[in-house]
């Protein structure tokens, strides 16, 4: 199976909330983000075309961030799959009859300040914290905002993960918005590609102005 057949198996169970497409996740993204009210759940796809190669990479940065972290892989991949991930890891096995739960996933109770932070715009994350009067944060790079968070007492997790699960789900209608903004300017490629032409467009995509021909002297 390819990721466009998982993920079409996957999308109908995320019920509730949001889900989110490749979602950077610190160094790496995340293939699917189930966010609600109550948690954050990410989602990592293995077809068969892909390897395992990744994951040793991967995890750490899920574990940090998600309160619930799911493989979903194909058959060809269960066995090394689950040598390479802890217990608390859901797998999920993805087949043409569907997806087979071959265990859910547990709680994670590794989640960091600064990987959930860091999920946001470091704007929104700046404006959170000079909101509870740490007001010298204006200033700092993001490397040194997450260091800030990770170590504090301060802010208490709890309703940090709270403001970045309503942040993500509030941009959701934008997000929305733009991908079909790409989607009907690929659609439109296709269509001028299909007939040989070219999108017309100067500098930075905007119209050429075209003069009309002079009329010529009777």
């Amino acid at each position: 199976m390819n990721d466009p057949e998982i993920r079409a198996l996957l999308y109908p169970l995320l019920q509730g909330g949001v889900y989110v497409d490749e979602l950077p996740t610190g160094t790496t993204r995340a293939d699917v983000v189930h966010i609600t009210a109550q948690f954050m759940h990410g989602y990592e796809l293995k077809s068969d075309g892909d390897t395992l190669l990744r994951v040793k990479a991967q995890l750490p940065c899920y574990a940090r961030a998600y309160d619930f972290v799911t493989f979903v892989v194909t058959e060809k991949h269960l066995t090394k799959l689950l040598d390479a991930v802890p217990e608390w890891v859901g797998v999920l096995v993805a087949s043409a009859e569907g997806l087979r739960e071959h265990r859910a996933a547990r709680y994670n109770a590794t989640v960091e300040r600064g990987a959930v932070a860091g999920l946001l715009r470091l704007s929104e994350v700046k404006q959170y914290l000079m909101d509870h009067g740490l007001h010298h944060v204006s200033l700092l790079r993001r490397r040194d905002v997450i260091k800030l968070l990770n170590g504090t007492q301060v802010i208490l997790l709890s309703h940090l993960c709270q403001f970045v699960r309503e942040r993500l789900i509030a941009r959701m209608p934008q997000r929305l918005e733009n991908r079909e903004v790409r989607k009907a300017e690929r659609s439109t490629k296709k269509r001028l590609k299909a007939r040989g032409r070219k999108p017309t467009g100067g500098a930075k995509g905007k119209p050429v102005h075209v003069p009309a021909p002079k009329k010529r002297a009777a």
